[in-house]
């Protein structure tokens, strides 16, 4: 493994933050802060100033059912993928992109919540679906430029036979198609760009990579 203090030689005591103000509280919060870091020659930056956006930080699950070997997606409208709103038209497709995302099961942590309640709770609420086992795989800062939310990624052992046709909850406008979808096919979506969010892009790849050592560890023959 490479020397991860070579690569990144400063922590959180590098940073120093020098003022902060609340500038939107709506859906997401939104704050200015003036800050000053170290830099890698020697010495400190100068103060700058940078608007931070807060939406708190999720958990995503990649419903699979390893007998079936078939993975339980969700299909759903995302207000940023509407090109009349400003997303940008995509450049590498052969296809129309439409608004509606094929995505894995998700959902926001509430205060007080652990990463794993929050996952049984989304995996009943958009898929009618209670995991048999459910394994961490990978968390990722999603766009740490300016947002501070991380995502969780957890791979849940399930029966797909036991998914419902449509979830989500009413008074939250969730709308959700819920589909299995034979892993090998899952597979080609995501060679043929269909699958467009970083956080099913990332849990599907994750799969790919580390398909027979969780088999092993779920104690399931390949």
């Amino acid at each position: 493994m490479a020397n991860i203090k070579s690569l990144v030689p400063f922590g959180q005591e590098d940073v120093e933050i020098i003022s902060t103000e609340t500038v939107y509280h709506g859906f997401y919060r939104v704050k200015k802060s003036e800050l000053r870091h170290r830099l890698f020659e020697g010495g400190w930056s100068p103060v700058i100033s940078r608007e931070i956006m807060d939406r708190g930080h999720a958990v995503v699950v990649l419903p699979y059912d390893p007998v079936r070997d078939t993975i339980v997606m969700l299909t759903q409208f995302r207000v940023g993928a509407v090109q009349a709103g400003g997303a940008p038209v995509r450049q590498h497709s052969n296809y129309s992109i439409s608004p509606w995302l094929v995505e894995l099961v998700a959902g926001m942590i509430d205060e007080g919540e652990s990463e794993e309640d929050v996952a049984f709770r989304e995996m009943q609420e958009e898929a009618g679906l209670t995991p048999k086992a459910l394994h961490f795989a990978t968390s990722y800062l999603s766009s740490p430029g300016g947002l501070t939310e991380r995502i969780s990624i957890y791979v849940a052992q399930v029966d797909a036979t036991q998914a419902s046709a449509f979830g989500g909850l009413a008074e939250e406008h969730e709308d959700i198609k819920v589909t299995e979808v034979p892993r090998t096919e899952v597979i080609e979506l995501l060679e043929a760009g269909v699958l467009d969010n970083a956080a099913t892009l990332i849990g599907i790849q994750w799969l790919m990579l580390n398909r027979e050592k969780l088999l092993q560890d779920w104690d399931i023959e390949s």
